[in-house]
């Protein structure tokens, strides 16, 4: 009589069947469609199943080969951050602000001649103001991250440290030359509309050229960020690194020139020797107003072609960011 009794465990293991869902809606049951069951979250989505984030770390592991797709990620996600946080629309901001104040109070007069005065003004304002707002948008592109534990994250996926750092500029660098494109470019329509045509080119060499300026110091500050192990530090280099190139280089320049009347080529050396040197040669050189600028009347005699400094100024793009590359594997978190 005792051997027809269910056992205890075969009691349980039918009333667990008795009582389990049919309509596959149980907690962990795959649906056809395949989407995983679970608790609905106020936020409208549902708790992972235990073994997902082991699911999510073997499609990580297969995509690891593919550099282009973390490059893209990464930049995508950059993007993303940098439109959510506002500062697409800050940028955009100040450069159309600093732009239209300058190009409504120039009063030059309508003609080609006031069109390229009121782009050299421009361009003097851009000498100072771009190479702070990459700055301020760089110096924490990746101490900034570790310290709000985003990078060790990201350093724990199987994604190359190289293709990080390559990404976050890139995502960066696309909202920076957005914002120089549309807030310069307002400036370029109202311009447009009252001079016409006549010397619009020199406006698009500018634009250009302020472009590769932006990238070429959001380089140096995704570079110094790299090296920096806290965000003062990198934001205090940063300051230091604005204040060389864009004041004391100048200077420098000009004493050395005055005091020992240096050669065609050491005065081309000093012109290559920083991007804002390089981008005043560009404008200033194109607009003719060399003789009429200061320290563009320097820059007007060491004779470099317009090929020659455009190669310069995408050397300070790529040097920066194949150094960051390269710091980024030496650090330690």
């Amino acid at each position: 009589m005792t051997g027809d009794l269910p056992r205890p465990d075969e009691d349980a293991s039918v009333s667990a069947d008795r009582d389990r869902p049919t309509d596959g809606g149980g907690p962990t049951d795959r649906r056809p469609d395949g989407e995983r069951g679970g608790e609905p979250r106020p936020d409208g989505g549902y708790e992972a199943e235990p073994g997902a984030e082991a699911a999510i770390g073997t499609g990580l592991a297969a995509e690891s080969g593919r550099w282009y797709r973390q490059l893209f990620v990464v930049a995508e996600t950059e993007y993303r951050l940098a439109v959510r946080n506002r500062w697409a629309i800050a940028l955009t901001a100040i450069f159309a602000a600093f732009a239209l104040g300058l190009t409504t109070f120039s009063g030059s007069s309508v003609s080609p001649q006031g069109f390229e005065r009121v782009v050299a003004s421009l361009a003097v304002l851009a000498v100072y103001l771009v190479p702070l707002v990459a700055f301020a948008f760089s110096y924490d592109a990746v101490v900034g991250r570790e310290e709000s534990g985003w990078l060790q994250t990201l350093f724990a996926l199987p994604v190359s440290r190289s293709w990080v750092v390559l990404g976050t500029l890139l995502g960066r660098a696309t909202v920076l030359a957005s914002a120089t494109i549309v807030g310069f470019g307002v400036a370029g329509g109202f311009l447009l509309l009252e001079y016409g045509l006549a010397g619009f080119d020199a406006y698009v060499g500018f634009l250009l050229a302020t472009v590769g300026l932006g990238l070429a110091f959001l380089a140096i500050g995704v570079l110094l960020s790299t090296i920096a192990r806290e965000k003062t530090h990198a934001l205090g280099i940063a300051l230091l690194a604005w204040a060389w190139f864009v004041l004391v280089h100048d200077l420098l320049g000009l004493g050395l020139v005055a005091a020992f009347g240096l050669s065609e080529t050491a005065i081309s050396a000093m012109v290559v020797a920083n991007p804002t040197a390089i981008f005043r040669a560009l404008v200033l050189g194109a607009l003719g107003a060399g003789g009429e600028a200061g320290f563009a009347a320097v820059l007007a005699s060491a004779g470099l072609s317009a090929g020659v400094l455009a190669a310069a100024l995408l050397a300070w793009i790529a040097v920066p960011t194949a150094l960051a590359t390269v710091a980024i594997r030496r650090r330690r978190l």
